[in-house]
């Protein structure tokens, strides 16, 4: 009797299978536009429908521009996907990144995990496990902490200097143009290999794509963020299982092109790792000796350290890991925020002239130590309050990240902004959203306009201390390098390089648009990468200091 009714059921399913078909698909879009009652928050209709609206938005590039105007329209709170919502408002930041409120990474992160050897490598970036973050960063953290930048400004101070060179000869001295997005990118690509492994990659002597890995992260990138707004499609491309598992048995090799770059910059910095087998990237722990440890005050030297201090938990594994992560992350971001504040300079010549003033000012009052390649150390460049406004601003306009900061809501919910939103929600905010709040930066949000970081010294003190105020929430706003407990753990050395390069090129040269009528073009791959930034240089004779200055040093 049973089998009879199975057998009918069976039968009439195959009759009208296409209707069975579109009433459960139809069943599982009503489900998902009231998802744990998230229908109440304005959005896109097909956005509260499937997670293939925002697929198809990052897809095209620029979804920036629909998150800014969807706020516009919609306010404080909008739905991007069945289970997502991001905030514009800037009470939710404390929240959602602040220490200890239980939230953590969504998937959109796995889908940025390296792959070695068919096994996934979870960076500090990268995991969602908050007790493994939190005891993989405290292995590291004092190589990143802001005293030990001194440590560090010896091999930034010698590619800054091979990058002022190389400039002059290969740019200046033709009138060439230049590529200027990519040729900082193989900047911050030689500085990350001083920093990392004591040696350059080789990006800025030989004016190339090193190994094609600057092309293979920007296509990387490309595939990483319209795949993370679905992660399980992760696990039919780049994860697939069954590929993996044939990489784990030596039969396919799935090692991702920018592991394999780190660990052959790697082995050029320590040759014993060539020996190794297997999995194993670094000297078998008898191998392991306090001088490979203590011989260079380079980061790869601290993450070996810090394996010997924690052989219980700073595996091989996470060493490899952490230098990977340099290689991944430590040159998109920093070469999009220097590019940032180069380009906006030169479109706002007035800006530009103040900044150049700034610096002749400081030059003349001897503030330089260096009158020969106009390089500036990190102490020089905190004593220039114009250029550092410059700089902020240039992170406010363009921040590096482009997409919501997706965190999960934990068990109970939690109450964001004023609204309670369901347990295991996917909230984010976006740095392109909270940066052009004009209650925070001003009804000019979208003007280049560093002046709004400084107080006007000639307005009265009551009026001054408003402004600092004023200064000091704008400060807490910003989103550039993440919040809280997630902040990137490289922030102190992007800004190194930075707050270096921009007065360093901006004494030695003069720099123009090739095109002064030419817009830069721009990529939201998860990162907003610019391309078409066409620039030219003109040696500029360097500012010396006047007698008065030169004898008050001296």
């Amino acid at each position: 009797m049973e089998g009879g009714i199975t057998d009918r059921i069976i039968h009439t399913a195959a009759q009208h299978w296409l209707a069975v078909t579109l009433s459960l698909v139809l069943a599982w879009l009503v489900k998902n536009r009231y998802n744990k009652g998230l229908n109440k928050y304005p959005g896109p209709f097909l956005a509260s429908l499937t997670d293939w609206w925002r697929f198809w938005d990052v897809y095209r590039r620029r979804p920036e521009r629909t998150h800014i105007a969807l706020h516009k329209k919609h306010g404080d709170v909008v739905r991007l996907g069945p289970n997502v919502l991001s905030f514009a408002d800037p009470d939710a930041l404390k929240v959602i990144y602040g220490l200890n409120k239980g939230f953590v990474k969504s998937d959109f992160y796995i889908v940025q995990q390296s792959v070695v050897k068919g096994h996934s490598l979870a960076s500090l970036f990268s995991t969602t496990d908050n007790d493994f973050h939190m005891q993989f960063r405290r292995c590291v953290n004092s190589a990143f902490a802001m005293s030990a930048l001194v440590q560090y400004e010896p091999f930034v101070d010698n590619t800054t200097r091979l990058f002022l060179k190389q400039t002059e000869k290969l740019y200046e001295q033709d009138d060439r143009p230049c590529d200027f997005t990519r040729w900082i990118q193989f900047y911050a690509f030689d500085v990350i290999g001083e920093i990392t492994y004591s040696k350059r990659h080789g990006f800025i002597e030989k004016n190339e794509d090193v190994e094609g890995i600057v092309d293979y992260l920007s296509k990387l990138f490309l595939y990483v963020a319209p795949i993370g707004q679905i992660p399980i499609l992760d696990k039919l491309f780049l994860k697939n299982p069954i590929y993996l598992k044939l990489s784990q048995w030596g039969l396919i090799d799935s090692t991702f092109p920018v592991a394999r770059f780190a660990r052959a910059r790697m082995a050029e910095r320590l040759p014993e790792l060539e020996k190794q087998g297997g999995g194993s990237v670094l000297p078998t722990s008898e191998k392991k000796s306090p001088q490979v440890v203590v011989k260079s005050p380079d980061l790869l030297s601290k993450f070996l350290a810090a394996s010997e201090a924690r052989p219980d938990f700073m595996s091989d594994t996470l060493v490899q890991t952490m230098a990977v992560s340099m290689a991944f992350a430590g040159s998109e971001t920093t070469a999009i925020s220097a590019s940032s504040v180069f380009y906006y300079l030169l479109k706002n010549p007035r800006t530009l002239k103040k900044l150049q003033n700034e610096l002749d000012d400081a030059a003349k009052r001897g503030v330089f130590s260096d009158y020969e390649t106009g390089l500036v150390t990190w102490h020089e460049s905190q004593t220039l309050p114009y250029l550092d406004a410059c700089v902020k601003e240039a992170f406010r306009l363009h921040p590096a990240p482009g997409l919501p900061m997706e965190r999960i809501v934990p068990e109970g919910g939690m109450t964001i902004a004023g609204r309670h939103i369901p347990a295991g929600t996917i909230v984010g905010v976006s740095a392109w959203v909270v940066h052009r709040n004009a209650e925070i930066f001003g009804e000019d949000v979208e003007t280049f306009r560093p002046e709004r970081w400084l107080v006007d010294e000639s307005a009265s003190e009551e009026e001054k201390e408003r402004q600092r105020q004023t200064i000091k929430t704008r400060n807490g706003m910003m989103l550039q390098f993440g919040m809280g407990s997630r902040t990137c753990i490289g922030k102190n050395i992007s800004l190194l390089e930075i707050y270096k390069l921009v007065p360093s090129m901006l004494r030695r040269f003069e720099i123009r648009f090739d095109d002064p009528k030419q817009e830069w073009e721009i990529v939201n791959a998860w990162f907003v990468k610019q391309t078409n930034f066409i620039t030219r240089f003109k040696l500029r004779e360097i500012v010396k200091p006047t007698t008065t200055a030169t004898t008050a040093t001296a």
